[in-house]
């Protein structure tokens, strides 16, 4: 009899925002194992995030059906639980729905939801979901908590890896903590600590992103040194392993000269957006190049202010801010083309977008409301989506209804560029490198803070006289924050 025979079939769920395939990338439970409702199972990547399904049958897990690393469609059945009875069937195709003897209750996740919808993700639905767990045996989990509540909390325990410092301008300057987790973490010696996995499996620390990089290149996570804090494998691990390992056969998308790498997820997104974006709307870019010497000087005392303690304050918040309020004088910036209706949409508010790369591609969430934010409430917001960001967490809702996007290339030491518009918005702003440059002032050459601006905007709603009035207007902040009084 197959090992499937008689179980519950889960089939992959609409995650949203109308995607129809993900990337199968971490499975928390292999065939034996024991899960209860709600339990997370597996951990896929779409074209847009990373988001963890828990699963919506209790049982035993019969078989994985798609393997990691494999892209399937939305309605696959990629796993297969049996509750022990021999007469249940799981192959009717309700994805998320069990069997009446298995039924959950309505509000908790794989129940039904308000509206007629069930809930299949975490963090979705009713805010009273609440998931009971049942421990599971292993040594390395303290009794009354389960494998998969565990394996969460290593991952959020681990989630940040430790970067050199970044220039003046990067709002991610520095890293937060790591957090104790010795009573979820088990080590073996020699080797790099391994997280615990229900029925005693062992899996070496390394966040979704980096494991994903390691297997587009071909290099095994067990063979990595790790540097990362409490022994986590970290991208430069896999990066320096790869450059100094010889070639073996599991390095496969290799020929001759050359390397050969699937364009799938958020990079295969990213490129039809792009394409998509390119030509659709007609470009038009300008720049401007500024003396930053005052936004400098206010970064530093907000910096000393204790409101401002717990966030991290950067030159890119006061650029936030700037765009924020010349957007009220100049609304088309703020705005999309609906082609179809033929008509320019002015938005009421601004849902400001960071571009943020990620070992996982580029990403764009944004902050929504952002012009209604206070200058604190702004700096945490950016804290937190680049934290999120960073850590490969971002979901899909956090990008969807962006107005207008910020490209802070100056990270990278880069002067400027002519970025391509997020598709659906108006208008883009990259910001240069912030740098000591000679610079006049009252005719006299000094070393200023300086730095350009480079706008993007789509020439069907932002004519060339709004376009400039509105980037000369965030200049005018950036040069000088005090203006901000006068808004």
């Amino acid at each position: 009899m197959s090992p499937t025979s008689g179980a519950k079939q889960f089939k992959l769920p609409d995650v949203g925002e109308g995607l129809t395939e993900a990337e199968i990338v971490t499975w928390r439970v292999k065939p034996g194992d024991t899960v209860e409702v709600n339990d997370v199972v597996v951990e896929i990547e779409t074209a847009k995030s990373l988001v963890e399904l828990p699963c919506p049958y209790a049982g035993t897990v019969a078989d994985l059906l798609v393997g990691e690393g494999e892209t399937v469609a939305v309605g696959t059945p990629i796993i297969a639980v049996s509750d022990g009875s021999d007469g249940s069937d799981g192959s009717d195709g309700a994805v998320g729905i069990p069997a009446e003897e298995g039924a959950v209750e309505p509000g908790l996740i794989g129940g039904p939801a308000p509206g007629g919808r069930t809930s299949v993700l975490v963090g979705y639905g009713p805010k009273t979901t609440e998931a009971k767990r049942r421990p599971r045996k292993t040594g390395a989990v303290p009794t009354g908590v389960s494998s998969a509540t565990a394996q969460q909390g290593v991952q959020s325990a681990f989630s940040t890896e430790v970067t050199p410092p970044t220039p003046e301008l990067d709002v991610e300057q520095a890293e937060p903590a790591v957090p104790q987790v010795a009573d979820v973490v088990t080590r073996r010696s020699p080797g790099p600590p391994v997280a615990a996995l229900g029925g005693g499996a062992a899996r070496v620390l390394a966040k979704p992103p980096v494991r994903k990089l390691a297997k587009d290149l071909g290099v095994d996570l067990g063979a990595v040194p790790a540097t990362g804090p409490g022994g986590v494998v970290t991208r430069a691990d896999v990066e320096g392993h790869a450059r100094g390992a010889s070639s073996t056969p599991e390095a496969a998308p290799t020929s001759g000269s050359e390397t050969r790498i699937p364009v799938k997820g958020v990079r295969k997104m990213t490129a039809q957006a792009m394409v998509a974006s390119a030509f659709t709307a007609p470009h038009v870019t300008e720049w401007v190049t500024i003396d930053a010497t005052r936004t400098m000087r206010l970064v530093q005392r907000l910096r000393a202010d204790r409101d401002f303690a717990d966030v991290k304050v950067s030159p890119l918040l006061v650029v936030a801010k700037a765009v924020c309020l010349a957007a009220r004088r100049t609304p088309e910036v703020n705005a999309t083309f609906d082609d179809a209706a033929q008509e320019i949409v002015l938005k009421h508010g601004v849902n400001l977008g960071i571009a943020a790369a990620t070992p996982r591609g580029l990403v764009v969430p944004n902050i929504k409301g952002a012009d209604q934010m206070t200058l604190r409430e702004l700096a945490g917001a950016l804290s937190e989506l680049t934290d999120t960001a960073r850590e490969g967490r971002t979901q899909p809702e956090q990008m969807a209804g962006g107005t207008f996007t910020i490209t802070n290339v100056g990270v990278f030491g880069v002067d400027a560029g002519t970025p391509i518009l997020n598709p659906g918005e108006t208008g883009i702003l990259a910001v240069g490198a912030i740098a000591k440059k000679p610079w006049v002032v009252r005719s006299r050459v000094r070393p200023r803070w300086v730095t350009t601006l480079a706008l993007s905007f789509d020439h069907r709603v932002v004519d060339g006289a709004q376009g400039s009035r509105f980037l000369a207007d965030v200049a005018a902040l950036v040069h000088d924050p005090a203006q901000a009084l006068l808004h």
